[in-house]
């Protein structure tokens, strides 16, 4: 039982990390509830609709308590100067893939106070964020409903501004983690700290529980989570090698043969800094030293060749975000399977402590 565990009614500390572009579904994240785990509708690059709609599919399939995410408001992408060079880096994979010459896209996405009010009506029992601080009159509406509030923290200097934002708990990001970094204050290699060292620092700033994230898979890692002070922890990777995530077979597929060194952090598929699978896109957008568009204007610029490459079930040119935590996936079960193993792993680990603490 931990703080997490009390607040949220659930019967283990394990969270299902959103997944936004990374495969969570309603099936994910009602199963992962069903377990008595906290499942999560990753819906930064939902339109309200979208999000409308995921909340009723989890709803319809489960009365346990799951939350939804968002990215904390981005402030609006200046027009580059000179988007020549990016366009000309993505040039040869339009080429390749037989696609019509790249192009500037118009400004686009989902209005965040549009994105907010339809989260808001999801029934969800805790909202997080990444890439920030939230407004004030969000952080108000949030807690008016009763939502268990996140945010997410790469550096102890940015928890110490979240908690003080309001709060209800802190993710700590490690740098070993899958997706988007979520540093906001500071640079963004300030922010690579590891999980092991970034949360008991966290954990000793704060007074509001904290929530351990990066390159954790098995039970193993959550008892040593558990054991520097987190109250709980989220699994990113695991839960996109499963049936029920979205995520493309060849994702899946991967993931279960590459190991460690297979990952890279790379600005080169959104604008921001995130961990992918390595590939083709990514390692010779990187060796070209092209610059990349604004945040979110990059992805959208590239949109169509992810497109192609996901209808072509080719890996060579799909983003697919994954943490350090490969070598220790070697399955592809179902949602509730996870779950139940990595509480089986950790009572085994807890169980064999004595004996090999008696050795040491």
């Amino acid at each position: 039982m931990t703080a997490l565990t009390q607040r949220l009614g659930l019967r283990h500390p394990i969270i299902q990390a959103p997944l936004a572009g990374g495969g969570d579904t309603p099936e994910l994240v009602a199963a992962v509830g069903e377990t008595g785990a906290l499942g999560f509708i990753g819906a930064a690059y939902l339109t309200p609709a979208q999000i409308v709609e995921a909340s009723r599919a989890v709803r319809a399939r489960t009365a346990r308590p799951f939350g939804i995410n968002l990215f904390a408001p981005l402030p609006a992408p200046e027009a580059p100067r000179d988007p020549g060079l990016a366009l000309e880096r993505i040039a040869p994979f339009h080429a390749e893939l037989g696609l019509p010459a790249p192009a500037l896209p118009a400004a686009g996405g989902h209005p965040f106070d549009e994105q907010l009010a339809a989260a808001l009506e999801s029934g969800a029992s805790v909202f997080s964020f990444t890439f920030g601080i939230l407004p004030a009159g969000a952080i108000e509406a949030i807690k008016a409903r009763g939502m268990f509030l996140m945010g997410t923290a790469t550096t102890v200097e940015e928890a110490v501004a979240l908690e003080k934002a309001g709060v209800d708990a802190l993710v700590a990001q490690g740098s070993e983690a899958g997706g988007h970094r979520g540093t906001f204050a500071g640079t963004f290699e300030a922010g690579m700290v590891g999980t092991m060292a970034l949360v008991p620092q966290i954990v000793d700033a704060v007074a509001v529980p904290v929530l351990a994230s990066g390159g954790i898979a098995d039970g193993r890692g959550l008892v040593a989570a558990l054991a520097l002070g987190a109250a709980g922890v989220l699994f990113g990777t695991r839960f996109v090698a499963t049936r029920e995530a979205a995520a493309p077979g060849f994702w899946k597929t991967l993931l279960l043969e590459r190991g460690d060194g297979a990952t890279v952090v790379t600005a080169a598929v959104t604008g921001l800094h995130a961990r992918y699978l390595r590939n083709a896109f990514c390692d010779e957008y990187d060796a070209s030293g092209a610059p990349v568009l604004p945040a979110l204007v990059q992805s959208a610029a590239a949109a169509d060749i992810f497109a192609a490459a996901s209808a072509r079930q080719d890996p060579g040119h799909f983003p697919m975000p994954s943490g350090e935590s490969l070598g220790l996936i070697h399955d592809l079960p179902g949602a509730g399977e996870v779950v139940q193993a990595i509480v089986r792993e950790a009572r085994d680990v807890l169980a064999g402590l004595p004996r090999r603490t008696r050795q040491a």
